[in-house]
């Protein structure tokens, strides 16, 4: 496979990108629909208020005790009449009627047909048909006139009203809403023109603004209903915004005229008894679902559309698909390499709750500029990501660990494997260990005379013995710092300084004195067993260990399937040579001193007076040209001899009697 394909960085951008087409799956099926508009109606709940002026706007209530003043549902024509009079003399520019006079209801239906016809600033209301419902006729005195507007209102799949519509057909005519008809008497009084945008002339104008058609796809909607000429409400004012006067007030005339002059008045019920109300983003506020009565969400309406007459107030725009489309995909990419490049569990939650931060609050910012940007897909998108690539990245993490401790051996102790790990970008490439020059301790055991004792056991009982033998010392060459490159037989390769490469003197130095306390704590242990091994009647173990420090090339080899890591270079051979050398006048006083340790003057310069040594000569390795000089390793300063460490062991072993002098040397 192409290594590049293999590469996280790109396992991470086609994460991302599949976490990208998950979502816009998703919102392309609607599943995110509801998600999208709940952030759509807290965008106008969290919205900061405008200093602006009033909308001139006032509604007209009937409330449940102007009806049981009245003793009569519906009003009479003769009340009804009497309303409009009042509005009228007034100075209302633009009564819109909220409430259905399709039938008589007398007394009074002449004289109301006469105001009709007196006042036209007065808008008849009609219910548009629709398939499954007949609708409701405008009065029938106003048919067919421009005194007309319908009622109808846009109902989202949440019962939330969150669009205006301003123009209905029926494929013979073109039928105006209440509120822009009443909008439109306003505008004449103030010689704003209402027209087609000069760019799309199919778009209508409110003097400088153009409120563009909703289509069905805009912002979070999916495939939503758009007939008609449709718009997205921006519910600037709040909910109590308007000034309210009951009909007992406007009747009985207890009210500011100031009310009612130049201004749209809006006449509808807020009865309880008359069903007449609908949900709007508001009712989202702390749970709330109080609904808003109908014709206060005309007169936010009308708000709006006066607004963009008067003082140029665009309506909230949205991006198109494409753009959409790639604002998530940003938002993937960013959550994919942010998980990619956090190093660590408190660095992603810190990124991931800031993104999330930064994402929410500029959204928010930029719906209060007028501008409504999907914010539930990047979010999904901004964590799908950051999941995906975190748990791809732990599955990879978790392959390379266990690839790259599978070139050192199991023997390496907890603490090398968590700095091997932690470090692993100093000396990985690829997964695998860079070839690097670095100075480390090469360290090398074999049993003496282990062939001799291989050809006197049973092989059940051999590779007990040895496996017990290993199980013994193979732990404390971890445990002192040193990795295990390999079991040769009854020998093992380990070096104390790999794979992290030391960069100091003291580094160097700490190696090598590691490398020889381990030694000599392999000695402790190998003269506990071999008091176990004589009271089973099993061979005694004697040792010889080479240690030397110096410069080294270190790496891996082999082939994809299996990998070692290893050491090549003079100080290696020299460090085995060391261990085998005179292997056949060597030996080992079991209880006392069973290895025989070596080490080359390169590592005895870097161990300063921790330790009794005694120099052997200046000798010519087998193999080497130049001699070197050889020192052995026989405890640490300050002991007596040999034999305190072999009392020491007592502690290990305490049911080990010890054993008499004349058994010091030799086989068992």
């Amino acid at each position: 496979m192409d290594s590049r394909l293999r590469s996280p960085l790109v396992a991470t951008l086609a994460a991302s990108v599949l976490v990208f087409a998950g979502i816009l799956g998703l919102r392309m099926a609607g599943a995110l629909e509801a998600l999208g508009l709940a952030a759509y109606d807290w965008h106008i709940l969290l919205r900061p208020t405008e200093p602006r002026p009033a909308a001139p706007v006032t509604v007209i209530t009937v409330t449940e005790e102007d009806i049981q003043r009245l003793g009569t549902w519906p009003l009479t024509d003769d009340v009804f009449a009497t309303v409009i009079e009042k509005l009228s003399q007034g100075g209302a520019r633009a009564i819109g009627l909220d409430i259905y006079r399709d039938v008589p209801v007398p007394p009074g239906h002449e004289r109301l047909n006469a105001v009709f016809g007196a006042h036209p600033q007065v808008i008849g209301a009609m219910k548009f048909p629709h398939a499954d419902r007949p609708g409701v006729s405008p009065p029938p005195v106003l048919k067919g006139t421009e005194q007309v507007g319908f009622t109808d209102l846009p109902v989202d799949h949440d019962g939330t009203v969150r669009r205006g519509l301003l123009f209905l057909d029926d494929g013979q005519a073109v039928f105006q809403s209440l509120a822009l008809r009443s909008a439109s008497l306003y505008f004449q009084a103030e010689g704003v023109a209402i027209s087609g945008d000069p760019v799309n002339p199919s778009h209508i104008r409110f003097g400088p603004t153009t409120i563009r058609p909703f289509e069905p796809n805009d912002g979070s909607y999916v495939r939503a209903d758009a007939g008609g000429y449709q718009f997205l409400i921006d519910y600037r004012e709040a909910p109590n915004a308007f000034p309210m006067l009951t009909l007992d007030e406007l009747l009985g005339g207890r009210f500011d005229p100031a009310l009612i002059q130049n201004r749209v008045v809006l006449v509808g019920v807020t009865a309880e008894s008359v069903k007449d109300s609908f949900y709007t983003p508001y009712n989202q506020a702390l749970g709330e679902k109080r609904p808003m009565y109908g014709v206060v969400v005309h007169a936010h309406v009308v708000s709006q559309l006066l607004r963009a007459g008067m003082q140029g107030d665009a309506p909230v725009a949205v991006i198109n698909d494409v753009k959409e489309s790639l604002w998530i995909l940003l938002w993937c990419l960013l959550g994919g390499i942010m998980a990619y490049t956090a190093r660590s569990a408190l660095q992603f939650v810190f990124i991931l709750v800031g993104g999330l931060a930064l994402l929410v609050f500029g959204v928010h910012g930029l719906f209060s500029l007028g501008w409504w940007i999907p914010l539930a897909p990047p979010v999904l998108g901004w964590i799908g990501a950051a999941g995906l690539v975190t748990a791809y990245l732990q599955i990879k993490e978790k392959q390379e660990r266990a690839q790259l401790m599978s070139l050192f051996s199991s023997y390496t102790s907890a603490q090398i494997a968590d700095t091997i790990w932690r470090d692993r970008e100093q000396f990985l490439s690829g997964g695998h260990p860079k070839p690097q020059k670095l100075t480390a301790t090469a360290f090398f055991t074999d049993i003496a005379s282990f062939t001799t004792v291989s050809e006197k056991l049973d092989a059940q009982v051999l590779m007990d013995w040895l496996s017990e033998f290993m199980e013994t010392i193979s732990p404390l060459v971890g445990d002192h710092g040193g990795v295990i490159l390999r079991f040769i037989g009854d020998s093992i390769m380990a070096v104390f300084g790999v794979p992290i490469a030391r960069t100091s003197e003291k580094e160097i130095s700490d190696d090598a004195k590691s490398a020889v306390r381990c030694a000599l704590e392999i000695q402790r242990r190998l003269i506990a067993l071999n008091r176990s091994l004589e009271q089973r009647g099993l061979p005694l173990i004697g040792m010889r260990i080479g240690i030397l420090t110096g410069p080294m090339v270190a790496g891996s080899i082999g082939s994809v399937k299996r990998l070692e890591y290893d050491v090549h270079g003079d100080t290696v051979n020299t460090a085995s040579r060391l261990e085998s050398f005179d292997k056949e006048g060597f030996v080992a006083d079991y209880f006392w001193t069973p290895c025989r340790i070596l080490v080359g003057e390169s590592t005895m310069r870097l161990l300063g007076d921790e330790f009794r040594t005694e120099l052997m000569g200046e000798v010519r390795l087998k193999g080497k040209e130049e001699a070197i000089r050889i020192y052995r390793v026989h405890g640490r300063a300050g002991e007596v001899d040999a034999r305190a460490e072999g009392d020491a062991t007592n502690e290990i072993l305490p049911s080990a009697r010890s054993a008499e002098p004349q058994r010091r040397v030799g086989a068992p």
